[in-house]
């Protein structure tokens, strides 16, 4: 007799299919895929940035300021003289690179809140999602500005306030997705079977939690790079000369009328960046969620409701 498949073995989410990169990608949408190299070669610009051979992104050269795109400066120069593409490639690192890592900061840590909720459980479940309702009640932006007006300007004090202000959603959704998915019936089949709890956590619970956070988190990118960007532009983020995109958007602010050429750069960089996110977190929700990975694979499988 053989052993009926659960859910998770059936879909396309085995942890195999999940460790397997090259099968991701394939299943990718053709938006998915170009968002994920555009967001890929961003970062290895930004990565690579000290190995590069740019200008001095805070070197100032009033006799070249304002400069037109030309050979010796592809993109111009602003206001100082400072060469604009440098300065947009170096802003990777303290825009695009800071906001991943908030957000990666910030969803560790509200995972580890919502599973120690989930798993106590009763009175301790209770006090902590009350506590995590409490937090939600309060708008993220309005929080972010309090937290950074009293840490002070600062990158380090701006992911310090993304952290602090979006930690419960990531706890909360941790929480539900892991209550639900340990009374289904393929991790109940899975415990009566002798499975270990390790093996219930990585085979069954985290591919079928996987898509609903992986969404969150890449969506929750772009929010927390628009935000880094825009306390920035405001003089409560990045402090000069350090790049960073909202910061020289703010420069260029100053000169628009007569140079509207240099909002360009850092805008078109931002304005990429966020979309790309956006795009790559609508292809992450259709490939791994398990109804239409299963779908893919077994078209006959899964039928819709009339």
């Amino acid at each position: 007799m053989t052993r009926p498949r659960t859910f998770a073995e059936g879909a396309i989410l085995r942890p195999g299919a999940v460790r397997s990169l090259a099968a991701l990608l394939s299943r990718l949408s053709p938006a998915g895929r170009s968002a994920l190299v555009f967001l890929t070669l961003l970062a290895l610009l930004g990565l690579a940035a000290p190995l590069l051979p740019l200008a001095d992104p805070a070197s100032v050269n009033l006799a070249q300021k304002l400069a037109g795109p030309g050979p010796e400066h592809w993109l111009g120069t602003d206001s100082l003289g400072r060469d604009l593409m440098s300065r947009v490639i170096w802003g990777v690192r303290s825009s695009l690179l800071t906001a991943l890592a908030a957000t990666a900061a910030t969803a560790l840590f509200g995972a580890l809140y919502g599973g120690i909720a989930a798993a106590f459980g009763s009175r301790v479940d209770s006090i902590m999602m009350r506590l995590c309702d409490f937090w939600m009640s309060f708008p993220s932006e309005v929080m972010i500005l309090a937290v950074v007006g009293l840490l002070g300007p600062g990158l380090e004090n701006v992911v310090i306030a993304c952290l602090a202000a979006k930690w419960p959603w990531y706890a909360r959704m941790v929480r539900t997705l892991a209550r639900r998915m340990l009374d289904a019936g393929f991790v109940v089949f899975a415990r009566v079977s002798g499975a270990r709890p390790r093996d219930i956590l990585l085979r069954h619970i985290l591919p079928n939690a996987s898509a609903e956070f992986c969404v969150l988190a890449t969506v929750d990118s772009a929010s927390v790079l628009l935000m880094i960007s825009a306390l920035s532009f405001l003089g409560l983020g990045v402090s000069a000369p350090n790049p960073e995109w909202g910061m020289m958007l703010a420069e260029a602010r100053n000169v628009m009328t007569l140079y509207p050429w240099q909002m360009l750069p850092p805008g078109l960089a931002l304005l990429g960046a966020a979309a790309a996110l956006h795009f790559l977190g609508d292809a992450l929700a259709e490939v791994l969620d398990p109804k239409n990975a299963l779908r893919a694979r077994d078209p006959g499988a899964v039928r819709e409701a009339p």
